[in-house]
């Protein structure tokens, strides 16, 4: 008897179970979908014409060949030099994760290991610093930008310096709350043992903490690198929209001009823009979820 009304209590909470599974499937799907729309919309209309686009822009193009012809008139626009934009993007974008992932995971490790008061406050002041808008130091960052070069005799705004630096600082406070999490769970017997057999403290750091960061670094590198590839507000300021330096990003806005507004283009040279970061995404996604779980765990 017993062992009946057990059976048919627990059909119930079976039954809901299932149910609620089913809900979250849905809206899961219908968030993906949310998601998707944008880059379907880019995707599709990047095969039309300009006539095309503002006649019916969420319809699916009569031609895809049309998406072979946007690429190739893209790529031999006098005003969108899109190799040379994409090769000033990649030395920004590697040069500034290079120095982000150096500097973050020193600091960290400095901050983990050395627990005193004033660790403490600046690692509090460095995770503070994550919810400053962008908008209100922006014109600041400018401005000190220029006084610091003239203050070291190296110009900064406009090259590659600057603007590392401006993404350096930027990117340093969200790095090194990442690592820092990390790094709490390195035993502190394996620095103790390099240090017994002769290691100084940078050799400690490179030889034994830096490998053991590999999860939480390419979750770094990921998280960086889709938005310092995608940035367009920090290069346009720091950069400026006619220097000799240009970011994808900038170059594609050369495409939107006051009167005109070539949208057949526009989306084209979008989507050639964010074609490198899916595929670096789609390839180092599980990294991503790896090191976010270590480093939460741990």
């Amino acid at each position: 008897m017993q062992a009946t009304t057990a059976a048919t209590s627990s059909r119930p909470v079976s039954m809901r179970r299932k149910v609620l599974n089913w809900v979250k499937v849905i809206f899961a799907f219908l968030l993906f979908l949310l998601f998707m729309v944008p880059f379907i919309l880019v995707v599709m209309n990047s095969a039309k014409t300009a006539q095309e686009i503002s006649l019916s822009p969420v319809t699916a193009p009569s031609n895809w060949g049309q998406l072979i012809t946007n690429v190739v008139n893209v790529i031999n626009n006098p005003n969108f030099s899109y190799f040379s934009a994409f090769l000033d993007s990649a030395i920004i974008t590697v040069s500034s994760l290079a120095v982000i992932v150096l500097c973050s995971s020193m600091a960290a490790w400095i901050l983990v290991r050395n627990k005193t008061w004033w660790s403490t406050l600046i690692f509090m002041t460095l995770v503070a610093s994550m919810v400053v808008p962008f908008q209100v130091v922006m014109l600041p960052l400018v401005q000190w930008l220029r006084i610091a070069g003239d203050f070291i005799g190296i110009k900064l705004n406009g090259t590659y310096g600057g603007i590392i630096l401006c993404y350096l600082g930027f990117g340093c406070a969200m790095s090194v709350f990442i690592f820092h999490g990390f790094i709490k769970g390195i035993p502190l017997e394996l620095e103790e043992a390099a240090d017994i057999d002769g290691c100084s403290r940078a050799a400690t750091f490179f030889r034994i903490v830096l490998p053991l960061l590999q999860p939480t670094a390419v979750t770094v590198l990921i998280l960086n690198g889709i938005w310092i590839w995608n940035d367009y507000l920090l290069p346009l300021l720091v950069l400026g929209s006619s220097g000799q330096v240009q970011t994808l990003p900038l170059a594609v806005s050369m495409f939107a001009g006051s009167y005109i507004k070539q949208w057949d283009l526009i989306l084209t040279s979008t989507l050639l823009t964010m074609l490198p970061v899916i595929i670096l995404f789609l390839f180092a996604q599980r990294y991503i979820i790896k090191g976010m779980v270590e480093g939460s765990i741990k």
